[in-house]
């Protein structure tokens, strides 16, 4: 028995642990990671050919089974005939009985009256006679016919009904066999592909930890109203050499949601506070009079009102209400809805951190206040129940549903493209985006204060991140990987680094011509999705493109600094 077993891989760069991994334990997590990725591609390539088959022989049984339904229909029509008949055949019995009477009646007097037509004085009114009595015979002949003929017929569908039907039922019980295996199959295959990724999701997770406490390092704002630098746009700042490359993110990690920059592009554009949280969540009822009594216990803090909790929110600048009010509005709305359901309505307890919520003891006042007033009872809920509406700072012009980042899948994110106008490349992005005025929207994360705090790299260290990659392709030991982190910082799995020019000799033995320098590099992204798809170098050790999200995930553990890639969505610019 052939099982269909799909698998799907799931990297997770983005989940902080809190203490760090012994290289004892990386060893034994990354030899069983490549054995999972190893049985991963194995099991690809077998199932690859079965999982067409299997499409193709799911459309087959569909097929079949429109079919089964409509000659059941057919054979369900003809079982209504035939009882039809049959009620009709016993009235149609009587009638034969009588015309089988009849006609041995009207054949005897027609015969007589042949005999006087031969014998008779009148021979026109004899004639008379004879053609009426041969007429009302005849009649009832052919009455009889049409009646044994009718029988006959009668029978014959019952005899046909019974085959289909018999042939119907083994056709039906083999087809029910295969959907039920082919179900059966799938469940499994699906059952096992889950209890797999989550298994792998984990330990790269812990794999990748290094990755995860330089991304920490890097503060990325969450909130509008974060006093976090978060990165500077380095294209307008001279590192002191030429020519550099940097790497550009749109945006911040988290998509999902609000976007808050984005609500205030949309505000200052007309949309009002209703308008705008459609064009952020879906499938939610806007209820106007929630339980306005509800108390919120803050860590830390107390217990307030939810209202006068609200009060103490500083997510979003207050200045903009100015000319934005409606976003103001839209942020109180979502912070009310995120509350109350991470809460419980009031049942739990809620950081006062960006964790959860900036919270402050004192009140935020002006504009915010009278935004808090006019949305008193405003809540986002699905079935009565409000719904965790989260919020970001700066979506990078696209709005992501909470399963495209890792997440569990909630019915009230949606995925979508925040901008004014369609997009078809980076320009209508920069252009058309609601967030384009946040200072995050685009960023070369990271820095160097050697090279006047930019994330500028040098060509020759972009050209060693390539050479890192095409060497891990090449590399069957999971020991040899270990040599290929960042080269300013300890190994974390505590041997030694491969510097720039022993990664070159590790390929050159190896037959592969390595880069010293890279003279252009190019990406190509898909715009509805809001992803950057391939990156592509050139330089003196020729051509070559790699999958983006293998290139970040490289390019997050070589390059130098904090320097990193910081989303799915970025472009590349050079000086």
């Amino acid at each position: 028995m052939k099982k269909v077993i799909v698998f799907i891989l799931v990297l997770f760069f983005f989940i902080c642990l809190t203490s760090p991994a012994h290289g004892d334990q990386l060893d034994d997590i990354n030899t069983q990671l490549e054995k999972l990725k190893q049985d991963l591609s194995e099991s690809q390539k077998a199932t690859k050919p079965l999982e067409a088959g299997v499409e193709k022989l799911k459309k087959q049984l569909d097929d079949l089974l429109s079919k089964i339904a409509l000659i059941e229909a057919g054979v369900a029509k003809k079982e209504k005939e035939v009882k039809q008949g049959e009620q009709a055949l016993l009235y149609q019995k009587k009638i034969l009985d009588q015309r089988t009477n009849a006609y041995y009646k009207n054949s005897k007097k027609a015969e007589v009256s042949f005999l006087n037509l031969l014998v008779a004085d009148n021979l026109s009114v004899s004639l008379q006679n004879f053609f009426y009595q041969k007429t009302l015979a005849d009649q009832d002949k052919r009455t009889i016919v049409k009646i044994v003929l009718y029988i006959k017929n009668l029978e014959e569908k019952k005899k046909q009904l019974e085959e289909e039907k018999s042939r119907l039922a083994v056709i039906k019980t083999d087809v029910d066999k295969q959907s039920q295996f082919l179900s059966g199959e799938i469940d499994k295959a699906k059952k096992y592909q889950s209890e797999l990724s989550t298994k792998i999701a984990q330990l790269s997770a812990r794999q990748q930890e290094l990755v995860a406490q330089k991304l920490a390092s890097l503060n990325i704002p969450r909130s509008a109203a974060t006093s976090l630098g978060g990165c500077i746009d380095d294209r307008n700042i001279d590192s002191g050499f030429s020519p550099r490359i940097a790497f550009f993110t749109y945006g911040v990690p988290n998509r999902v949601g609000m976007n808050q920059f984005g609500a205030y592009g949309r505000a200052k554009s007309g949309q009002n506070e209703e308008e705008i949280l459609r064009a952020y969540y879906d499938n939610f009822d806007l209820k106007k009079d929630y339980d306005s009594g509800i108390n919120i216990n803050v860590e830390g803090h107390g217990t307030f009102n939810i209202e006068d909790y609200l009060k103490r929110i500083y997510e979003m600048p207050e200045r903009w209400g100015a000319d934005g009010f409606a976003a103001l509005k839209v942020q109180v709305i979502a912070s009310r809805s995120y509350a109350l359901a991470y809460t419980n309505n009031g049942q739990g307890s809620i950081c006062a951190s960006q964790q959860c919520q900036v919270f402050k003891p004192e009140e935020k006042g002006g504009l915010w206040n009278q935004a808090v007033e006019e949305t008193r009872g405003w809540v986002m809920v699905q079935g009565d129940n409000p719904i965790k509406a989260w919020y970001s700072s700066t979506h990078g012009g696209y709005i992501l549903k909470s399963s495209e980042i890792g997440w569990s899948d909630t019915s009230w994110t949606k995925h979508g493209i925040d901008t004014s106008a369609g997009v078809s490349n980076f320009s209508d992005l920069q252009n058309n985006a609601y967030d384009k005025e946040s200072p995050w929207f685009y960023c070369d994360w990271g820095s160097r204060s050697q090279y006047n705090k930019t994330a500028w790299l040098k060509t020759e260290e972009v050209a060693d991140i390539v050479n890192v990659i095409l060497l891990a392709k090449r590399l069957t030991e999971i020991k040899d990987k270990e040599h290929l982190y960042q080269i300013d910082k300890p190994n974390p799995a505590g041997t030694d680094t491969w510097d720039q020019e022993k990664v070159k000799s590790e390929l050159r033995s190896r037959g592969v011509t390595p880069f010293n320098n890279i003279n252009d590099v190019s990406v190509s992204a898909d715009f509805s999705a809001g992803r950057t798809t391939t990156v592509n170098f050139s330089g003196d050790g020729g051509n070559v493109s790699f999958d983006a999200s293998e290139f970040k995930d490289w390019f997050n553990l070589r390059a130098p600094a904090n320097i990193q890639i910081v989303g799915p969505l970025y472009n590349v610019e050079k000086k």
